[in-house]
C-alpha cells in the first residue's frame, strides 16, 4: 500500500468522517457551517475534519465568494473503496492461515493426547 493509500484510507476510517462525508453526499454541496448544523460538532472540528478529507482528495473546496463550498470527489470514494478491499482481502487471508495454524495445532494436541492414552493402556 502506497502513502496516498493510506492517507486515504486513514481519512475514512474515523467515524466522524465518515459520518460528515455522508451528510455531504446527501446535500451535495455544502459549506462547513451548514455541515455544522447537521452534525454534532462545531464549525471548527468540521472544518478540521475537512482539512483532512481534502489532503486525503475525498472532497474538493470551491470558494463562492466568501463561502467555501465543498463537495464530494467521487473518484476517490472509488479509490477509497477499492484500497479498502484490498486490505480487507489481505486481512482476510492473514485471519484464514491463523486459523489453519491454530487448526493444525489442536489436531497435533489431541493426537498426541490419543498416542499417550494408548500408551498407558
Amino acid at each position: 500500500m502506497n502513502h496516498d493509500d493510506e492517507e486515504l484510507l486513514a481519512a475514512v476510517t474515523e467515524p466522524s468522517r465518515r459520518r460528515l462525508l455522508d451528510v455531504l453526499l446527501a446535500l451535495g454541496e455544502a459549506t462547513p457551517t451548514s455541515l455544522a448544523a447537521e452534525l454534532p460538532f462545531t464549525r471548527q472540528a468540521v472544518a478540521k475534519h475537512l482539512a483532512v478529507l481534502d489532503r486525503a482528495g475525498l472532497v474538493e473546496a470551491r470558494r463562492d465568494g466568501r463561502e467555501v463550498r465543498y463537495t464530494i470527489r467521487p473518484e476517490r470514494l472509488d479509490t477509497a473503496v477499492r484500497a479498502m478491499a484490498d486490505v480487507a482481502a489481505r486481512w482476510d487471508a492473514r485471519l484464514q492461515r491463523i486459523k489453519q495454524i491454530a487448526e493444525s495445532a489442536h489436531r497435533e494436541a489431541r493426537s498426541g493426547a490419543s498416542a499417550e492414552a494408548a500408551r498407558r493402556d
